[in-house]
């Protein structure tokens, strides 16, 4: 089995994936936190790390590539990125989490450790804007676009352990 989890930024879509994983035995490869990783190396927030990935497409598209790479030849994997449902056509599962702005930004000043709320909001609206154009000129995705999803689902409304329990059902009548 083949399953996506995708989602704007502090939607939970790591934490969704990571019990996805425990919970079935998965293995999970996460675009984020490669992406999170090599920002870090570069001594670059996110927002900036992804105006250099803005005027360097190789980075994109060498963890879109290796994703999908990986995807296609594995099973029993839990695919987490904000392209996963486009980048791997043949899912069994696709998942797409949202949250309100207000949510997320919480979650990522935690996550991120980011001073206050403001300046979250100013990085995160900055880094969709930045990943949004991105995309539609690497691969002409709209990423507003949910139709290549099977599940929305709102991680404002349910924890991790809520969507778990819905997710859990979702691949019960899928093996069966």
């Amino acid at each position: 089995m083949r399953i996506t989890v995708s989602g704007l930024p502090g939607s939970g879509t790591t934490s969704l994936s990571r019990y996805i994983a425990q919970r079935h035995g998965f293995e999970m490869i996460s675009a984020g936190e490669v992406f999170r990783q090599l920002a870090k190396e570069h001594n670059m927030e996110l927002a900036e790390f992804g105006r250099l990935a803005e005027e360097d497409s190789s980075y994109d598209k060498m963890i879109d590539a290796r994703q999908k790479e990986i995807a296609e030849s594995r099973d029993n994997i839990i695919v987490e990125g904000r392209l996963s449902g486009w980048m791997v056509p043949g899912a069994d599962l696709k998942i797409w989490l949202f949250a309100p702005i207000d949510c997320r930004i919480k979650r990522i000043v935690f996550r991120d450790q980011v001073v206050d709320e403001t300046t979250a909001m100013q990085l995160t609206l900055e880094r969709e804007q930045c990943e949004a154009g991105r995309y539609r000129s690497y691969y002409d995705i709209d990423i507003n676009d949910l139709t290549a999803y099977h599940m929305v689902l709102n991680s404002g409304h349910w924890g991790v352990e809520g969507l778990g329990s819905i997710v859990d059902s979702a691949i019960a009548q899928l093996k069966s």
